[in-house]
């Protein structure tokens, strides 16, 4: 008789652990780590380090303290704390990194029971914290470093240096940017978003293992795109869609924080809202917002709306 007895769901299984997949999403992100570094200098690693220990200790203390199972192991926490550091820019103070960390596992995470029952993106949680509390940080962006300069610890020369969007947003010339710097993180920029290449590398590993699926993000791209194409600064069909791809934290958010398996739809259909969702705040929040980017609010207001989504585009029943 027990062969008939029916067990809790899922029962349909896979080879595939949780832990596994999030140490290939982390090991997804390192080619965008790097990219930093070599960009911004060794201070990005520093931030970088400080970002993925800070959320592993956040996780294990509250753990702890909350006497239950410490799992840091299955990855969730550092793969926090990486994408994390990954929205700070290379001048971050150390004190700001931590915060950051502490807030995105404490407040995005853990206060809602832990992995699989937060309703928001945690890193995205933490960047929004830090944006609204110390925005004068958050915005203090610099040049990319020469090559003399890239072995000292500080990592750059300090040269402040605008991001595209913000010179776009206040109506100053890009000073001769490319589409090829911007794809290649040649200018100002947080650390891990710059190198359009770096994080492509990444996100096609993803698709093709078939750990995420292309719905979400180049739904969430093409919404982007279309959206700044129509609306543009010199009238309808006048803006430039490539820019608006290539600036900013569109990729890193399209690819690896919307596609969040906790935040976001279980259906196709679901996902592709989402993604179009995503996508016109986004633009909306460049356009016409007073922040020059609008990734970060987008994805975590469409996390709010994850519920819902998923109530009315649940697959048919079989049998019905």
């Amino acid at each position: 008789m027990k062969n008939l007895t029916a067990s809790y769901s899922p029962h349909l299984h896979t080879k595939e652990s949780l832990e596994k997949i999030m140490w290939l999403v982390f090991i997804s992100l390192i080619p965008s780590g790097m990219a930093g570094v070599l960009i911004f200098g060794m201070r990005a690693l520093w931030v970088i380090f400080l970002g993925i220990i800070s959320a592993i200790a956040t996780e294990a203390l509250i753990q702890l303290m909350a006497k239950k199972k410490v799992a840091i192991s299955d990855g969730s926490a550092a793969l926090t704390g990486l994408l994390l550091s990954y929205n700070l820019p290379v001048s971050s103070p150390w004190w700001l990194t931590v915060t950051g960390s502490f807030i995105a596992v404490a407040i995005g995470k853990q206060i809602f029971g832990g992995l699989g029952q937060n309703i928001f993106n945690p890193a995205l949680v933490g960047r929004v914290f830090l944006m609204a509390s110390w925005p004068k940080y958050m915005t203090n962006f610099t040049s990319p470093v020469n090559t003399q300069a890239w072995f000292k610890f500080s990592g750059y020369d300090a040269i402040t240096a605008a991001t595209p969007l913000t010179l776009i947003k206040e109506g100053k010339p890009l000073l001769g940017i490319s589409y090829m710097d911007l794809f290649l993180g040649k200018h100002g920029g947080c650390i891990g978003e710059v190198c359009i290449l770096a994080i492509l590398a990444g996100a096609l590993f993803l698709l093709i293992k078939k750990y995420i699926s292309w719905h979400i993000p180049i739904t969430y791209i093409l919404t982007v795109a279309i959206f700044t194409w129509i609306f543009g600064p010199k009238g309808a069909f006048s803006g430039d869609w490539l820019f608006a791809i290539l600036s900013g934290g569109l990729i890193l958010g399209a690819f690896f924080m919307a596609t969040d398996y906790v935040t976001s739809p279980l259906t196709r259909k679901g996902q592709l809202i989402f993604g179009v969702g995503c996508g016109v705040l986004t633009a909306v929040i460049r356009l016409w917002g007073g922040y020059p980017e609008g990734a970060s609010y987008a994805i975590l207001i469409m996390n709010a709306t994850t519920p819902i989504i998923d109530r009315y585009t649940k697959n048919r029943i079989f049998g019905k």
